[in-house]
């Protein structure tokens, strides 16, 4: 009976396998926008679940809303992406993901899985009027849970089919790997403690980047202001007009 048990309760935490319910109540709770806000969904795996945990003051008196989960891959974060951003109804979102992919920790992917799974969340957000954010992957020169496996091209490569995509579908790509590698294609070592996950100097270099780039999605589609002009076309005293002469009079 207890082997049973523990089964049991083991199979039913192994259902949750895109952990939706690390953020049920949170969402539950999250009341709708006020006309006007300028809300932003972070979504991602343990880059984005540190940066609220190492450096909150980024996120504090802004509408921003962090829904990363540490370890996660690109599939796991579209199972829950509905829940955990679509339904809080941000302008908004920003997706860095792929890491974990390419260090298999679903299991193993190809460049082109982990690729649609990021399409997939895009295309997602874009028909739900929700302005999109693709993150590039950060550089790693190798992964210290999973050693060996030479990440660095894979991250390279990964990072060309992200921008890509981006550009041809009129979303923002946001480079962060061009100022955050080293020599080896790593993550310069100020940046990190592990290689892996940024520390406060890393996420200090991440934010403006961020910061802009949110900007431009806010402003895309944004109607121009019209600015009142002088005109330049020709007064009726230049066109040409029918003579009217004086009629002569018969007194």
């Amino acid at each position: 009976m207890l082997l049973l048990l523990v089964f049991t309760a083991q199979f039913s935490i192994a259902q949750d396998w895109a952990n939706l319910n690390r953020f049920k109540n949170e969402n539950a709770n999250q009341v709708l926008p006020t006309p006007g806000e300028k809300r932003v969904v972070f979504m991602g795996n343990s880059i984005t679940e540190g940066w609220v945990n190492l450096h909150p003051e980024f996120f504090a008196g802004k509408f921003y809303i962090n829904r990363g989960i540490s370890g996660q891959t690109t599939p796991q974060m579209l199972v829950r992406f509905r829940a955990d951003v679509i339904k809080l109804k941000p302008k908004v979102v920003v997706i860095l993901a792929g890491t974990n992919d390419i260090a298999g920790n679903t299991g193993p992917s190809t460049l082109e899985m982990i690729e649609d799974n990021i399409i997939s969340m895009a295309q997602l957000a874009k028909a739900n009027d929700i302005k999109v954010i693709l993150c590039s992957v950060l550089p790693v020169y190798d992964y210290p849970w999973k050693p060996g496996l030479e990440p660095a091209e894979k991250i390279i490569a990964l990072n060309k089919l992200i921008k890509t995509y981006a550009d041809k579908s009129g979303m923002i790509y946001l480079d962060f790997f061009s100022v955050m590698v080293d020599e080896r294609k790593g993550m310069k070592a100020e940046y990190s403690k592990d290689g892996v996950h940024p520390n406060e100097a890393g996420y200090n270099v991440m934010e403006p980047l961020t910061e802009n780039a949110i900007e431009k999605a806010f402003n895309i589609n944004k109607p121009v202001a019209k600015t009142k002009t002088v005109s330049h076309k020709k007064t009726s005293s230049h066109k040409k007009t029918v003579s009217t002469k004086k009629p002569v009079s018969h007194k």
